[in-house]
């Protein structure tokens, strides 16, 4: 009788291997390998088999183009980030930090969606339905079209999307459930992926949006194998402070639309509400002030006014460059420029850099306003409150020009502003602002 052939597979990368193994060949994994059920097997036996009956290849001309279709999510900012709103069969996958709110805005889209008419099914396997019903009722998201299940079995929650004929699905965590088919713990890398595969399937054949929410590990990606962000059609990461009211939503990947728009959230008792304007949250009148100027950084189609401070202060030790929202390999660049051609002895001094508001930046459009407050503050003159710096900063000392600079000096001029500090003047015939011009780092000192 011939012998019973096992057959094992990396829980990271997938390797499949005749023995067990002590280190995946290859991806260096250790004590990766579990050992496949027959169900497993089976599978990837139909894989391997011969592909006599695949489809032949068709040149790109004779392809009909597909235009998909979308339903408001009720969040506009939410809309935004998406591309326009929710695609019938789209799988989404939703991260952030414990408590930043990632389970509050999807339980009132839901409940929004319900009072449409819309079937909707929220499953979770970390809190009771009681615990759900509670934050409904605070949230004004109780109706009979939502739907909840508490359930952790991944065939339970089939068997519940295949009948119930829903719209939109909504799975509070990845993390929690399980495939009875898999022999590893809920969480792991291999159910995490068996799961997702099996929630794209069932998404695309009955036309069901599935929300995913997932645990981020301490570094801040997303938990599990990283094949889970390359199967759904979105990632979306919940950035700002659990203790704070703003909470930004930014979009990583997105086959249905750009990945440069953010949604701008406020949590209150009623939950996240979308900013209706975004800029007060970052900027607000002050007057002039020493180490403190503004700037205009553009996320997406959307332009903020922000403000940005620095402090200079005398070190006694190692000289100290600490940024929030700002790069720090960014800073060190620019405080060496400051040293290099304008001969401020910056060595010896801690310097300090913060963005008002909590938000990032990941332009260098706000190069020119860091060097300003650096300046103001190294020598202790304020800058004016009506004037702002817009420009990005080169290793060789000049001011280059940014993009869409109209954008930018309109929401200036909607916030009263009387100068702008930048590389050149625009074209635009319809901005009032006083433009001047700075090519060079050191034209700055004019304006100390």
């Amino acid at each position: 009788m011939a012998k019973k052939q096992n057959l094992f597979e990396c829980q990271h990368c997938g390797y499949a291997a005749s023995k067990w193994l002590g280190k995946c060949p290859e991806c260096g994994s250790w004590e990766s390998f579990i050992e496949l059920n027959e169900a497993q097997k089976q599978v990837r036996k139909t894989l391997n088999q011969s592909t006599s009956h695949s489809k032949k290849p068709c040149a790109i001309t004779q392809i009909q183009t597909e235009y998909h279709s979308f339903f408001s999510s009720t969040q506009e900012e939410l809309d935004l980030v998406l591309g326009g709103g929710i695609v019938p069969g789209g799988l989404y996958l939703i991260g952030g930090s414990p408590g930043v709110g990632k389970s509050t805005l999807l339980l009132k889209v839901a409940g929004s969606l319900a009072k449409q008419k819309r079937k909707v099914l929220y499953v979770s396997g970390e809190e009771s339905a009681g615990q759900i019903r509670l934050r409904a009722e605070r949230l004004d998201s109780v109706d009979d079209s939502l739907f909840l299940l508490n359930e952790i079995n991944l065939d339970v929650v089939k068997a519940a999307l295949y009948n119930g004929k829903y719209e939109l699905c909504i799975i509070d965590s990845i993390q929690t459930l399980y495939a009875p088919e898999v022999s590893s713990a809920p969480g792991s890398v291999s159910q995490v992926r068996e799961i997702t595969f099996e929630l794209m399937r069932l998404a695309k054949e009955h036309n069901i949006a599935i929300f995913i929410i997932g645990h981020i590990t301490k570094e801040g990606s997303i938990a599990g194998p990283r094949v889970l962000e390359h199967m759904v059609d979105c990632v979306l990461y919940f950035e700002g402070d659990p203790s704070k009211e703003l909470r930004i939503l930014r979009g990583f990947k997105n086959r249905f639309g750009t990945t440069s728009e953010i949604g701008i959230f406020e949590m209150s008792a009623q939950g996240l509400n979308s900013a209706k304007n975004a800029s007060k949250l970052f900027f607000q009148k002050r007057a002039s002030a020493t180490g403190s100027a503004v700037s205009v950084i553009l996320e997406g189609s959307r332009a903020l006014v922000i403000e940005i401070q620095a402090l200079v202060s005398e070190s006694y030790g190692n000289p100290r460059r600490q940024s929030t929202g700002f790069e720090a390999n960014r800073l060190n660049m620019l405080l060496a420029l400051l040293e290099r051609k304008l001969e401020l002895p910056l060595g010896r001094y801690d310097v300090f850099v913060n963005v008002v508001g909590g938000i990032k930046i990941n332009e260098p459009s706000a190069d020119l306003c860091v060097l300003a407050c650096i300046i103001s503050s190294f020598r202790n003159r304020p800058l004016s409150a009506s004037t702002a710096f817009i420009g990005e900063v080169s290793l060789v000392g000049d001011i280059r020009e940014v993009g869409n600079i109209d954008i930018r000096l309109k929401e200036l001029q909607s916030y009263g502003f009387d100068r702008v500090i930048l590389a050149k003047k625009p074209k635009a015939t319809n901005i009032h602002l006083k433009c001047f011009e700075a090519s060079e780092v050191h034209k700055i000192l004019e304006w100390m």
